[in-house]
């Protein structure tokens, strides 16, 4: 099931998003947000009319996706960067594909008509790839050597769909 996330839903948000900061290339964000932050983020999302969306799969939160606009400035105002984070049991399941094509609705909804994605392409992001190849994203660009984590440099891939 998917659904609207809530600020019930922080401190399981949180947990989804750690490994990944803590472990993973997929962000580049070194300390990983507690539920308070996390909330935070949630509310800004929320707050300005953008999606945020949990999977429930058994009564438990396996992932979660949200879209909020590619830059600041006005003349992005129709183009949305996505975000989609799967727990580690819940993995190559469908759950991100789920999540990521119901986002592309709810973002349209929105009135977003470009949504970007924004991996950081490091080992093990493959995955992210290849799961937005399959909804429908096209590459757009690549940015060689432009984020250091974990003592080496790391490529982003921009990629994009219109809604």
């Amino acid at each position: 099931m998917i659904r609207a996330a809530t600020p019930a839903d922080a401190a399981t948000l949180a947990a989804i998003y750690a490994p990944e900061v803590l472990g993973g290339t997929a962000t580049f964000e070194y300390e990983a947000p507690d539920a308070a932050d996390m909330a935070a983020r949630l509310a800004r999302v929320t707050a300005a009319g953008w999606p945020w969306l949990v999977a429930e799969r058994g009564g438990s939160i396996a992932g979660y996706a949200y879209a909020a606009q590619f830059r600041d400035r006005p003349a992005y105002a129709q183009t949305c960067e996505n975000s989609v984070y799967v727990a580690a049991g819940a993995q190559r399941s469908g759950v991100g594909k789920a999540l990521l094509l119901a986002l592309c609705d709810a973002a349209k909804a929105a009135g977003f008509r470009e949504m970007i994605a924004v991996i950081g392409d490091g080992a093990g992001n493959h995955a992210s790839i290849g799961l937005h190849s399959a909804c429908g994203f096209t590459e757009a660009g690549r940015l060689r050597n432009v984020g250091l984590k974990f003592g080496r440099w790391l490529d982003v891939v921009y990629m994009q769909r219109s809604l």
